[in-house]
């Protein structure tokens, strides 16, 4: 018998069961596959999870293999449903629902050739209409959509996209009011030592430099500087 073989080790009684049951396991994905979840992705799941029913499945319990190797593949495949495609975590049994929800949808809608109700899939996945519309909004986790998509509704030629759309803080504002501050407090000061900062820290030129072109020594410029920025200090506490 090839299974009383393959536990014993036999490589080739382990391929010939995977060979024979394999029919199965793509039958069984080929129930849960949906527009955006390629097959072959599924099929695979589905083969690791035959591969598991083999090794596991004990010969000697009177129990046909079919009937255990069905929940254990089916659990592959819901495994990699809850843990690999969805793009947020939501429950466990929310996603299950989800994934029910989703699958009488696509069955009513081809039966009914128009949208089903809530009440309709709620009826056909044995859950309350609240429960549906739960999963029905869960099930919005399932695929993230990239900021760099093309937003729905936006100018394809003027590049938009989900980002553009997607708020974000200003920090201009701040720079903004930042300045209007400084310009304030300036009038605290005289002409030249206005001057004197303006060429320090927009200019940005050295003190020796400034001297020059104020007609004062360095050791001057180094003082007008210091004195300037304690008085603007002094008018920021002022106003604080």
């Amino acid at each position: 018998m090839l299974f009383v073989r393959c536990r014993a080790g036999d490589a080739a009684a382990r391929t010939a069961l995977v060979e024979r049951f394999l029919p199965l396991a793509r039958q069984l994905a080929r129930r849960y596959q949906r527009a955006d979840e390629p097959f072959d992705d599924l099929a695979q799941v589905a083969s690791l999870g035959l591969l598991k029913a083999i090794d596991r499945f004990d010969p000697e319990r009177e129990v046909a293999f079919s009937s255990y190797a069905v929940p254990t593949i089916l659990g592959e495949i819901k495994r990699h449903f809850r843990d690999r495609t969805w793009a947020v975590r939501v429950p466990r049994d929310l996603q299950e629902l989800a994934l029910k929800v989703d699958r009488a949808v696509s069955e009513l809608s081809r039966d009914l050739q128009q949208p089903p109700s809530v009440s309709q899939i709620a009826e056909m996945v044995g859950a309350s209409d609240e429960q549906v519309l739960e999963a029905l909004e869960a099930a919005g986790a399932y695929r993230a959509t990239s900021i760099d998509a093309p937003r729905p509704g936006g100018d394809d030629d003027a590049g938009d996209t989900v980002g553009d759309a997607v708020g974000h803080a200003d920090q201009g504002f701040g720079h903004a009011e930042d300045r209007a501050t400084l310009e304030r407090l300036m009038t605290a000061l005289g002409e030249r030592d206005r001057e004197v900062l303006r060429l320090r820290f927009v200019e940005d030129l050295t003190q020796a430099e400034i001297g020059e072109r104020i007609g004062v020594s360095q050791m001057q410029i180094s003082r007008i500087i210091r004195q300037s920025l304690a008085r603007l200090r002094s008018a920021a506490g002022e106003e604080g």
